[in-house]
């Protein structure tokens, strides 16, 4: 038995990650739960899968808690309440599935109390990779990615040597705007960017999907999961191949499926053992043929941008993140255009120093203060 603590179990993640759970009530328990401010998905979870612990992030939210529809579970209140839920001892493997840089401190803590991580949060990769891998390698425990692009990559990595992988292929579907030219993306609306061809995902992914930066975030990310700097990217804008490894050989293995986050959230929970799932098999007929294409840096800079912060090092993906996501805040608030993302996170990367070794504190400081001149300058 599996006894999972779901961390942002009302987001996207969350809540296919409980219908894996509850499919195979053989395999998992849910032990505990945590929202941001979701209370009413609590009730009907805690009906379902009566875990031991709930977790509320935000305080004013809390306070309407009916604990009468909890079942008894013990409940975390405020910012730590992600902590509490990674670190319980009743957990075997933390889902960490929030968005946002707080996701570091669950994953760590998740570690540090040696529970398999489960990880959909890419910010605590991006910000504190450092800082993950060397916590994972001492406390002995596996960090397993969920993303579609990583969950393809460690499995295509099973296929050989370390040492004798030539690069990793990220694939990116090009997002709503494939195609477009910088002067027609300085038109675009909210709603024409949060209509993703392929993916139904939360509205700060879609628009890191759309500018391209998501795309950015899961190179930083591939680096510290993989321990490499070898990695491009391309466009499939069927989602259909979600990555792929080149072997010094000259051979490429991808990994397919309909585009689908169920696979690589499963596999995550149940690794090395493979169990059915809702998805459909592949029409390869109906498919018909598998096109890629170049990535268009001149129009979507903001890939260029994450991969100018991954090559400085130290706080610079810090910044990046940080930045990155005032800017996707103001952008859906309707306070920044869709192009002013991009030259906010640039201006940002001019303006911060971000030379050192990354602590978790530093972290925090630097991600404060670029979310705070960013907010301010607009």
């Amino acid at each position: 038995m599996n006894r999972l603590s779901v961390i942002g179990s009302s987001g996207s993640i969350g809540r296919q990650t409980k219908r894996i759970a509850a499919r195979y009530p053989e395999l998992f328990a849910v032990s505990a739960l945590c929202v941001n401010q979701n209370i009413e998905s609590l009730y009907e979870d805690a009906a379902l899968f009566r875990p031991r612990y709930v977790g509320v992030c935000d305080e004013n939210a809390a306070r309407r808690l009916d604990r009468t529809r909890l079942f008894g579970a013990e409940v975390f209140v405020g910012p730590e309440a992600t902590v509490r839920c990674a670190e319980i001892p009743e957990a075997d493997t933390a889902v960490v599935a929030v968005v946002g840089t707080v996701g570091l401190r669950s994953v760590l803590a998740a570690i540090e109390h040696r529970k398999r991580v489960a990880l959909a949060n890419k910010e605590s990769l991006v910000t504190g990779g450092n800082l993950v891998v060397d916590a994972a390698k001492r406390f002995g425990v596996a960090v397993n990615p969920i993303d579609s692009e990583h969950g393809a990559i460690w499995q295509c990595l099973r296929a050989g040597k370390r040492e004798d992988v030539r690069r990793l292929i990220l694939t990116a579907s090009g997002g709503p705007f494939r195609g477009r030219t910088r002067s027609e993306l300085e038109r675009v609306t909210v709603a024409e960017t949060l209509r993703h061809p392929t993916w139904q995902m939360g509205a700060k992914i879609t628009v890191d999907s759309a500018t391209l930066m998501n795309k950015g975030l899961e190179t930083i990310e591939a680096r510290w999961l993989f321990d490499t700097t070898a990695i491009d990217v391309v466009v499939q804008p069927t989602s259909v191949v979600h990555s792929m490894v080149e072997y010094r050989d000259g051979s490429v293995l991808a990994q397919l499926s309909y585009p689908t986050m169920e696979i690589p959230i499963q596999l995550a929970l149940t690794d090395p053992d493979r169990y059915e799932t809702e998805i459909p098999k592949l029409d390869f007929a109906a498919l018909q043929s598998i096109a890629f294409e170049a990535v268009d840096d001149e129009t979507f800079g903001c890939l260029a941008l994450a991969k100018r912060a991954m090559t400085a090092g130290g706080y610079a993906t810090t910044v990046l993140n940080a930045a990155n996501e005032a800017a996707v805040a103001m952008f859906l608030d309707g306070r920044l255009s869709f192009l002013g993302i991009e030259r906010t996170v640039a201006d940002a990367l001019d303006r911060f120093s971000f030379s050192g070794e990354p602590t978790l504190e530093g972290i925090f400081e630097i991600d404060a203060e670029v979310k705070a001149n960013c907010f301010g300058r607009v």
